[in-house]
């Protein structure tokens, strides 16, 4: 059998090939690219649309050029085209149903910023609940000097982050309180933690989170395609 690509001294027949992608994981990251490819092979841009895009990629400066500086222009109009190509396919698939999908991610999507102090003596949580409570000491004091989390660095200030990071019934527990409400020590993670709401940031469907969610659909698509 004619071998196909030689490496030093070794020749590499074709039916080796992919084993090899396989072995070396490269044949998951090829897989994807075909299906791309098959889904966007029947977008036609407007030459207007692949003038801007050039454009666009030229006011990038030298930097992204230097980037680029191994590749011909041919070679980085036809990325940028396909790029192109892969937002729009994007857009005609999902753009429509956007705003669902946003309505079911927007719970996981919400952010919150909290204070929280933690230790490992339930007796002393207790004892600093109260301190904070009736205003005896600020808990930022406290969880400086308390702490035994990373948050002690902070004053125990977290966030903001999203929901959808956190385990569910720590993210319920943060979604249904209140801004200022101060919660008595809870067991987390093998300490007593004491928590207070500080900020509640609600999410919303602009430009960077549509995006996001684009991409989202994208990959799960893109995942179901492969799996079969």
């Amino acid at each position: 059998m004619t071998a196909i690509l030689h490496l030093n001294e070794r020749a590499i027949a074709p039916d080796e090939i992919i084993p090899l992608l396989s072995k070396y994981h490269i044949l998951p990251h090829l897989m994807r690219e075909l299906i791309i490819d098959q889904a966007i092979a029947d977008i036609e841009l407007l030459d207007s649309e692949v003038d801007d895009l050039m454009n666009q990629v030229k006011q990038e400066g030298d930097r992204a050029l230097e980037a680029l500086s191994e590749q011909s222009i041919e070679q980085i109009k036809e990325a940028a085209i396909r790029w192109l190509k892969i937002q729009t396919f994007k857009q005609r698939q999902w753009q429509h149903k956007l705003e669902g999908y946003f309505l079911e991610r927007k719970s996981q999507l919400d952010q919150v910023i909290y204070s929280m102090l933690r230790t490992q003596d339930r007796g002393v949580a207790d004892e600093l609940y109260f301190r904070i409570l009736e205003g005896e000491q600020s808990f930022a004091e406290l969880a400086k000097r308390y702490s035994e989390g990373p948050e002690a660095l902070t004053g125990g200030i977290i966030g903001p982050v999203e929901l959808g990071t956190y385990p569910p019934n720590f993210a319920r527990l943060l979604a249904t309180s209140q801004p200022g409400q101060l919660l008595s020590p809870i067991r987390l993670e093998g300490r007593s933690a004491i928590i207070r709401i500080e900020e509640k940031i609600s999410a919303q469907l602009d430009e960077e989170t549509s995006q996001r969610l684009l991409n989202e659909q994208f990959e799960r698509w893109i995942q179901q395609q492969i799996e079969g």
